[in-house]
């Protein structure tokens, strides 16, 4: 496996692909998405131990997987693309075609014809064991240690993966790769967190993490969390800080020119954000950063990093300069910063596949076993 030098490399993105859902909700729902042949799969974990002590009798977590598992003549897994979804996303969100019909399809980076991929709901997430099932404000305070730990026993115990050849995680799960290139070093070729920065969650990223967990605990009908109906008031206040959190100014401005088409924008934004969101868990997905923090022990992880980022991301801005810093304490990692352009959508740049392709083509490149 080749070396790779730390650099920072700052790319010209090629032609504008398709608007992402934050900007213009209907543009992929206008087109027929392929209906990948996906399938799903549950496992259970007896008496998961959380970090902090707590213990869950049943800890349920689902899966999707998508094309066939592959082994090497020792028996080792050799094909296996493990892709971590966002906070408040789940198995499904990689499935958006802005991803997926870039990267699954013959001949692309991720082809289900030679790649087996493994898209878990996380902790807390879609039908994965989470607060509103019944324990409300009582299950455990999961972060995301625990997160990667329950991740590692699905693979392992589960489906019985004892190698990854790629981690690709978006957002929270770009924060998960790091971490498991710190606690599992070795089990993965390669490693592609896109949309994050390796430190502790702190400044304006805790400020709005915080006040959207704010935001609901003092609507008084949260009622500590034992709530007879939803706290829409706070829910609809988390949910205007989440749309700032993953907005794009330029694509904002260009889809929504008018006053009335912005306010119609954000209402239907945030009218679906609380029918389809569960205040406990809202509560648990932003809390669940609060330890992160893989600084210290950047320099344990040894496999190639592919690192990118987007200058129009309002979570992890550039200004930082947290990425220039960071990049160099990883032995073969290369960190990418994406122009501000027609293609970019903000933090959600993560998922626009059609952005980022050819670097990831490159990467794989790189990174093949011999």
């Amino acid at each position: 496996m080749p070396v790779m030098k730390s650099l920072i490399q700052p790319i010209l993105v090629a032609a504008a692909c398709a608007l992402a859902a934050l900007a213009a909700p209907s543009a992929w729902a206008q087109a027929p998405a392929i209906q990948w042949p996906i399938r799903d799969g549950v496992f259970d974990i007896a008496d998961f131990h959380f970090k902090d002590g707590e213990t869950l009798p049943k800890l349920q977590l689902h899966y999707l997987t998508l094309g066939t598992l592959h082994r090497d003549a020792q028996g080792h897994a050799d094909n296996v693309v493990l892709l971590l979804h966002g906070t408040g996303g789940d198995a499904h969100s990689l499935l958006a075609p802005q991803f997926s019909e870039v990267l699954f399809g013959p001949g692309q980076p991720l082809d289900i014809a030679t790649h087996f991929i493994v898209l878990p709901d996380d902790i807390g997430h879609g039908q994965s064991s989470k607060p509103s099932d019944g324990l409300h404000m009582h299950f455990p305070a999961y972060d995301y240690d625990d997160m990667v730990a329950a991740q590692h026993a699905m693979l392992v115990d589960g489906l019985h993966i004892d190698h990854l050849r790629l981690i690709l995680g978006t957002s929270m799960g770009c924060m998960h790769t790091f971490v498991w290139g710190e606690t599992y070093p070795g089990f993965s070729d390669a490693l592609a967190p896109f949309a994050c920065l390796p430190v502790q969650i702190a400044g304006r990223n805790r400020m709005m993490r915080y006040m959207q967990i704010e935001a609901i605990e003092r609507d008084p009908t949260w009622m500590g969390g034992d709530y007879a109906t939803e706290p829409v008031q706070g829910l609809r206040t988390a949910a205007a800080l989440i749309f700032v959190m993953g907005s794009s100014p330029l694509q904002l401005q260009k889809s929504y020119p008018t006053r009335a088409a912005a306010e119609q924008r954000i209402d239907a934004s945030l009218d679906r954000a609380v029918a389809t969101t569960d205040a406990n868990d809202q509560i648990y997905y932003m809390n669940a950063s609060r330890n992160y923090d893989p600084s210290a022990r950047l320099a344990t992880i040894t496999a190639p990093v592919l690192w990118i980022n987007s200058a129009d991301d309002f979570i992890n801005p550039p200004e930082l300069g947290i990425a220039q810093k960071m990049v160099g304490q990883m032995p073969h990692a290369r960190f990418i910063l994406i122009p501000i352009s027609d293609a970019t959508r903000g933090h959600g740049t993560h998922t626009q596949a059609a952005v980022w392709k050819d670097d990831l083509i490159q990467f794989l490149a790189e990174t093949e076993r011999k």
